[in-house]
């Protein structure tokens, strides 16, 4: 398409992801009924396993709010013009900061002091890793992909080190940690909800999700409206173009790395202090990659990225529960899903473009034709 021919921005920011979404489900349910399954039912369980009981509704939102930390991670980046694969990377180590606050300090402080730490603690550890990637491709030219690749390596090969050597807990056979002190545990929304005279069935969705959304909503204020955010995209949609003005690319590129690893940090809260109350080797669990996807989905908007990050929730919990429900279907299934959706959201997302603006053209042709 020309530049004349684009599509209205409502369009490109929700029609055209939900055509991509309707394709890619439609693709999968032909995947479905080739190996003997039937579509429509596998698509009922999965949204009755996520949607159709509070217990799934908090596994849906528990699984939500990581991919919403992830996604966000990857849209600063790419706001930023940069593309940061490394939040699987800097999410582990996020984790690992909080955990080492929690293992020194969490005997001796109260809760109201040693969350906020551990949420501080996991920001500054996921925005220290980023901001090397960052520092290397602004002064040396190195390339962020690569590097943030190789930091995702280098980040589980030093936290097993960590783990198996320093912190892990003396005759223990599994390579973890000790446990936190209970001031050192993000309250689960069932309590809260309990103590407000809701029951609500305990699942392992915490007060984790309060920071999500505060996280998204702080994102969308600095991006559009703060003077610090105009200058990170502007940096990112033409670094000439912000020298010219007077604002220095390599800050810039370092700056968006670094907030972009404070927000991937933050899934360590959520897995380390919200759910497992010590640390483990693998509690990211590939959400740093998935993030990618959810950033692609969400248009790299916080409002898109929780939308999509709900979707992903969606198919982990009601994946689950289909590959409880139906003989012969595993999660790999689901897998080939999310696969799917990624493939209509990244690579083919342009792909009904040309048939909207057509449709756009038929209906009201003066009005596009004039722009």
């Amino acid at each position: 398409m020309h530049d004349g021919d684009a599509l209205p921005r409502w369009m490109d920011l929700l029609l055209l992801p939900l055509i991509n979404l309707t394709l890619a489900m439609a693709v999968a349910g032909l995947v479905v009924w080739g190996v003997g399954q039937d579509p429509w039912q596998v698509l009922t369980l999965l949204v009755q396993g996520a949607f159709g009981s509070r217990s799934g509704i908090g596994y849906t939102l528990y699984y939500a709010t990581t991919f919403v930390f992830t996604g966000l991670a990857v849209a600063v980046a790419v706001h930023g013009g940069l593309f940061n694969i490394g939040a699987e990377g800097q999410a582990l180590m996020g984790g690992l900061g909080a955990g080492l606050v929690a293992l020194w300090w969490s005997d001796a402080l109260p809760a109201p002091l040693m969350l906020p730490l551990m949420v501080l603690a996991a920001m500054a550890f996921g925005a220290a890793w980023a901001a090397v990637p960052g520092a290397l491709q602004a002064w040396r030219g190195s390339h962020v992909v690569i590097t943030t690749i190789m930091f995702n390596f280098i980040a589980s090969a030093l936290l097993a080190w960590l783990m198996v050597n320093v912190l892990k807990e003396p005759g223990n056979m599994t390579v973890e940690s000790r446990a936190f002190a209970d001031s050192a545990l993000m309250p689960g929304v069932h309590v809260l909800l309990g103590a407000l005279g809701v029951d609500w069935p305990a699942t392992p969705l915490n007060l984790s999700l309060l920071l999500a959304v505060a996280a998204a909503v702080l994102v969308w204020l600095y991006l559009w409206k703060s003077g610090a955010g105009y200058a990170l995209r502007t940096v990112g949609f033409s670094p000439s173009a912000a020298l010219y003005g007077g604002i220095a690319p390599a800050g810039g590129i370092v700056s968006a790395m670094a907030l972009s690893g404070a927000l991937a940090g933050l899934v360590g809260v959520n897995e380390i202090a919200g759910v497992h109350g010590r640390l483990l080797l693998d509690f990211v669990a590939g959400a740093g990659f998935a993030g990618i996807a959810v950033a692609l989905i969400g248009r790299n908007h916080p409002l898109g990225v929780w939308a999509a990050a709900l979707l992903f929730g969606a198919l982990y919990q009601g994946g689950a529960e289909i590959a409880f429900e139906v003989p012969g279907f595993s999660r790999d299934m689901v897998f080939m899903l999310q696969g799917l959706i990624v493939l209509f959201a990244g690579a083919l997302s342009h792909l009904a473009a040309p048939w909207l603006l057509r449709l756009l053209r038929m209906a009201r042709p003066r009005e596009v034709a004039h722009g």
